[in-house]
């Protein structure tokens, strides 16, 4: 009797779907993690806004006026992969800055009175110069 050695298509077919189930598991954590990631890019970037727009303030005798216009700021939160909206007051006496995050859909917030967080009920229109 003469015996041939190496693996059935069965037994190579078996591994192969083992493969690609894992495959797919270790994908779907993947793409959530790259979306968090994602999202602390966001609120870092949104942050220090915060920072630079106080700067601002400071040394342009006291308004935001030019500041929240500026490109900048919104790409900033888009080169991180969210959808950024900026909202101010047409005196210069206020901002607010708003993205969509990635991971939840949900909505981050930053304004000149020093706020961030995941509310946005306020800034919503142009003329908009605060989150809460």
């Amino acid at each position: 009797m003469n015996k041939q050695k190496g693996f059935t298509i069965i037994e190579l077919i078996v591994v192969i779907a083992i493969i690609a189930v894992l495959a797919a598991i270790v994908l779907v954590n993947v793409t959530t993690y790259i979306n968090k990631g994602k999202n602390a890019a966001i609120q870092g970037n949104m942050a220090s806004l915060m920072t630079s727009e106080a700067a601002f303030y400071d040394q342009n005798s006291s308004t935001y006026m030019n500041a929240t216009q500026s490109a900048p700021y919104t790409t900033a939160v888009t080169n991180a992969g969210g959808t950024a909206l900026q909202y101010g007051s047409s005196a210069g006496t206020g901002w607010c800055l708003k993205a969509t995050l990635l991971a939840s859909g949900g909505t981050w917030c930053v304004d000149g009175t020093g706020y961030k967080g995941a509310t946005a009920t306020n800034c919503t229109s142009a003329t908009s110069t605060s989150c809460q």
